[in-house]
């Protein structure tokens, strides 16, 4: 048996703070818990709860300080992309819908992959990511 106990969160960058929050508020019903403003040794964080225990930390950085080719598996940086669960394959069949509404780019169709449902998106800042759905 594991010892954790799931998962608690992600990090990710973004170059502009407004719109990614706004999209994830928009697109899932997050909610800002905790803010950390910008200092010298840090950059500005929010705090993102998804529901379920889970989080999403976003740090505003300059556009040219996020590494990496966020349109290439392997070439994304340390984070590839992360999966966000949903409570029934119901709720999956709307998120293409509120991901558009909300500014999502290259929201894939729903598929099923194994005993889960998926379906993958980008993000404002064209960070790949999935929605899913685990029966059972």
């Amino acid at each position: 048996m594991p010892v954790t106990t799931g998962f608690n969160h992600v990090a990710t960058l973004t170059s502009s703070m407004d719109r990614t929050v706004t999209f994830y508020e928009q697109a899932f019903d997050a909610a800002v818990t905790f803010e950390v403003p910008e200092r010298d040794d840090h950059p500005w964080m929010k705090i993102l709860d998804l529901g379920g225990g889970a989080a999403l930390n976003v740090f505003e950085v300059p556009a040219e300080e996020i590494i990496g080719e966020r349109r290439r598996q392997g070439g994304r940086g340390a984070v590839d992309h992360f999966g966000l669960a949903v409570d029934s394959l119901e709720t999956l069949r709307t998120m293409p819908g509120r991901l558009r509404e909300a500014g999502a780019q290259e929201v894939g169709e729903v598929q099923q992959l194994g005993d889960a449902w998926s379906l993958f998106f980008r993000d404002p800042d064209g960070m790949e990511l999935e929605v899913c759905f685990a029966e059972g």
